[in-house]
């Protein structure tokens, strides 16, 4: 915990009697605070997705051989697992990820947990749902560099994959769209597991301490984080700009303007959820924080960080969301206790046995066809 019981103290900065107003059912809370433009759903444990009808336990077993298989990458030595580790959160642990040749990306990989919520994927948006994300990582140059077609050729000579497609998908055929959605539904199952927090919401009221409580009372009112982080997902699924282009200096990034070319969208990227966030550092777009109690101190004073580039000619306006908090260090430790409870350690997945092949064509595929995306999160 962040805190300890010395730190119990610090909930005088929240009435007892507050706190006691929240070991109550949801809809008896006392109202969340939001700006008058935003349209923020109430915090609570994280619903089961709904089914589509191309998931099932076939094609999601086919997706769990494709994740963590090296051969959907050019050198035959990258997966999806290497950048999306189920021991590192489902993310890899580093600032930046490292793709083909060591090439370095610039951005941060996000977590895959809970992916399968959001429709607009990436940190700028630019995979319109889990079908659209698959082959932009494969293909990208800087990722995992090889073409669709070439996969295709490698799977089709692993006897097994041939039968693993059938069972999936009624005959041997190897698609892209197959190995879109047998990836995709392997992913869909990627999801956070039962916090302490779901734990009260649901009506267990000893799963949070009151220093807890606390820190969910200031999250829902003095830290503003409710304008973005709202819902079941702890994410409204939106594009802000909160102060870290690097508008002209090293590590620029202009986020979502990438990729709608709209000049509102320079410096925006997604919200990403708060579920398990404490798993799922370096924290950020460009993975740069890697002290969280760091990021909420930024938060506190209105991410003060850019405040000198914002003054540049042309600079990218900071979402008029972000705003100093005024909190102590008391309430940024109590709302930091709180963030704690929303996560546990992800289960452990062990990686299945790379499938034998039975004629594999040579690895080094030299007429692979490179497609010039660029994918990097």
């Amino acid at each position: 915990m962040a805190l300890t019981c010395c730190g119990l103290c610090a909930v005088a900065n929240v009435p007892q009697s507050t706190i006691d107003k929240y070991k109550a059912p949801v809809a008896d809370w006392p109202a969340f605070q939001v700006d008058d433009n935003v349209e923020a759903i109430e915090l609570g444990p994280r619903a089961d997705l709904p089914e589509v009808d191309w998931q099932t336990d076939e094609s999601v077993e086919l997706g769990r051989h494709l994740f963590f298989d090296p051969r959907l990458s050019g050198s035959n030595q990258l997966a999806c697992a290497s950048c999306h580790d189920p021991n590192l959160g489902w993310t890899d642990g580093r600032r930046i990820s490292f793709g083909h040749d060591r090439q370095r990306g610039s951005r941060n990989a996000m977590t895959l947990l809970n992916v399968a919520y959001f429709d607009e994927l990436f940190w700028d948006g630019r995979a319109d749902g889990l079908l659209d994300l698959i082959t932009q990582p494969i293909q990208s140059p800087i990722e995992m560099n090889v073409g669709i077609e070439a996969v295709i050729v490698r799977l089709e000579n692993v006897s097994t994959y041939a039968h693993m497609f059938e069972r999936a998908f009624g005959t041997k055929e190897i698609t892209p769209e197959r190995i879109s959605i047998a990836v995709a539904s392997f992913i869909r199952t990627i999801v956070s597991s039962r916090s302490r927090f779901d734990r009260f919401a649901e009506g267990d009221h000893d799963a949070l301490a009151d220093f807890e409580i606390a820190g969910l009372h200031l999250f829902r009112t003095k830290a503003r984080c409710m304008n973005c982080h709202h819902g079941p997902l702890f994410s409204d699924g939106q594009f802000h700009h909160t102060g870290l282009s690097y508008f002209t200096r090293r590590f620029e990034d202009l986020g979502r303007f990438n990729v709608t070319g709209d000049s509102e969208d320079r410096g925006r990227f997604r919200t990403p959820t708060l579920r398990d966030v404490k798993f799922t550092g370096p924290w950020m777009h460009n993975g740069l924080f890697t002290n969280f109690r760091g990021i909420l101190r930024m938060y506190n004073h209105g991410i003060t960080i850019n405040s000198r580039v914002q003054k540049r000619p042309n600079a990218p306006p900071l979402s008029p969301l972000i705003r100093p908090l005024d909190m102590d260090k008391k309430e940024i430790a109590l709302l930091e206790a709180f963030l704690e409870s929303l996560g546990r350690i992800p289960r452990f997945i062990e990686a299945p046995i790379r499938l034998d092949a039975v004629t594999l064509q040579s690895e080094t595929d030299s007429n692979i066809d490179h497609n010039s995306s660029n994918s990097t999160y």
